[in-house]
């Protein structure tokens, strides 16, 4: 599986050395989607307004159990291409309200990697 490469700071497109669209493979390119998974506000992808985490409806400014966000996040991850399993962690919330946390993702190659939030 491959996906378009995007910068870890700004998730914006890079080129390759040759000035073309850089591509990630692999178990990267599984984890990428994750993260961009769970980034998605629900209606926000053009083509799939289907997709994505309902941030606006039941996420933000809301009172919501740490289960519930949970729950999204794993069902979020488990409908990407090529992952097994996940399992989301919720490390912490900083004053700004600021949630932190990663999802354990199984591959279907078998490969375990973490994807922060």
């Amino acid at each position: 599986m491959n996906t378009l490469l995007l910068d870890r700071t700004t998730w914006d497109l890079l080129p390759d050395a040759s000035g073309n669209m850089a591509v990630a493979s692999g178990s990267y390119a599984i984890c990428q989607n994750v993260a961009s998974a769970i980034r998605v506000f629900t209606g926000e992808c053009y083509y799939n307004t289907a997709t994505g985490l309902p941030y606006r409806q039941h996420i933000l400014a809301h009172t919501q159990a740490a289960p519930v966000f949970r729950m999204q996040a794993e069902q979020a991850a488990s409908a990407v291409a090529g992952v097994a399993a996940a399992r989301c962690v919720l490390t912490g919330i900083a004053a700004n309200r600021q949630l932190s946390g990663y999802v354990l993702v199984s591959t279907t190659s078998g490969d375990v990697q973490h994807v922060g939030f």
